[in-house]
């Protein structure tokens, strides 16, 4: 479907480096990094909004590297919708179309169609400056749309909506993906990523960082940047120790705390490593496991979250636990009481410096 090769491209002091993206069809392809990473930057080069200095880009097999952005069968929604204000909606997703041939009973099926889909029909004859920004959203979605673009790219389509505008949209999307739309998206919210992507790729400072499943993203990280981009709380430089004779690996983390880790493919060296905070589990008494790392600290914080309550307990590092409301209740734990926890060793990912 969509391949950009070595693409490269330096406006002022900023430079993207050697972009390399693989999209298959029906694929739903994000783009997840922080403000100033090059994610739109790069979607406009593929859109042909910019020109790259360096590397190609093929769309279905052909060099659209040069190709103007009116023949590349390519549709792109920016963030603030670029909705055309002294039209109705009708009119603003009929735009595409009064370039082209069509006739009017023609373009207006293409249109209700569509209006349909996005379930907007209600919507049609009202002004734009009325909507809100979920509706604006739908809209400027139907006008890309009008043109059957063989690939949709959208720049940060969820940044300036609240939680629910967020979910319906989401849910849009994936409807549009399913029915065949194949689509990139940038954003800086790793939710988006979770929720909406089968591949994902991290960008900062103009390098594709890591490119695979949100499996291998969010349980593999491949470096600090992108486990502290994806969530991940846990997270500690250390220094590995790996015994080949006794098939046992350590790390040692501040205040001289040892954490088992998987026998695995480690070599003794520094790093990082990292906890899922769902792998912690939190006990009133200590209890012998030999395969769990057994910790000792104090309750610092309880937050609460969407999946339920985040403990954080200090021991010398500050670790979070992720449990829920009935488990805490049940502990009766509170800000200050000191507490067992645990993870497995299983649970302990390394990632070398």
């Amino acid at each position: 479907m969509l391949n950009v090769e070595k693409i490269s491209k330096s406006l002022g002091k900023f430079q993207l480096k050697d972009i390399e993206i693989e999209v298959g069809k029906d694929d739903y392809f994000v783009l997840l990094g922080p403000s100033g990473a090059g994610k739109s930057l790069t979607l406009e080069i593929i859109a042909g909004l910019q020109k790259p200095d360096s590397g190609k880009i093929f769309l279905n097999g052909l060099d659209i590297t040069r190709e103007s952005i009116q023949k590349r069968k390519i549709g792109i929604v920016f963030q603030n919708h670029a909705l055309f204000p002294h039209f109705n909606v009708y009119e603003n997703i009929a735009y595409p179309l009064n370039t082209q041939k069509i006739k009017h009973d023609k373009k207006k099926n293409i249109i209700y169609k569509l209006a349909e889909q996005l379930e907007i029909v209600p919507l049609l004859k009202r002004n734009v400056n009325s909507l809100s920004a979920g509706e604006k959203q739908r809209v400027a979605l139907a006008r890309v749309l009008t043109l059957k673009p063989h690939l949709l790219l959208l720049d940060e389509p969820l940044a300036s909506l609240d939680v629910m505008l967020k979910s319906d949209i989401r849910t849009l999307l994936r409807k549009l993906n399913k029915a065949g739309q194949t689509i990139i998206h940038v954003t800086h919210d790793y939710e988006d990523a979770v929720t909406l992507a089968n591949k994902i790729a991290i960008i900062n400072n103009g390098i594709i960082e890591h490119c695979g499943t949100p499996q291998d993203i969010f349980l593999k990280p491949k470096s600090s940047f992108i486990a502290k981009l994806t969530g991940i709380k846990n997270f500690f430089p250390a220094t590995i120790i790996v015994d080949d004779t006794n098939n046992t690996a350590i790390a040692t983390i501040s205040n001289n705390i040892k954490i088992k880790l998987a026998p695995t493919e480690y070599k003794t060296g520094k790093g990082w490593i990292i906890v899922r905070s769902e792998d912690i589990v939190i006990a009133n008494e200590y209890y012998e496991f030999s395969s769990n790392n057994q910790l000792k600290g104090k309750i610092i914080e309880i937050l609460n979250t969407v999946p339920g309550l985040e403990i954080i307990i200090d021991n010398g590092c500050k670790w979070a636990a992720l449990i829920t409301h009935e488990s805490a209740l049940r502990l009766q734990l509170y800000e200050g009481k000191e507490v067992w926890f645990s993870f497995k060793s299983v649970a302990v990912s390394f990632i070398p410096e």
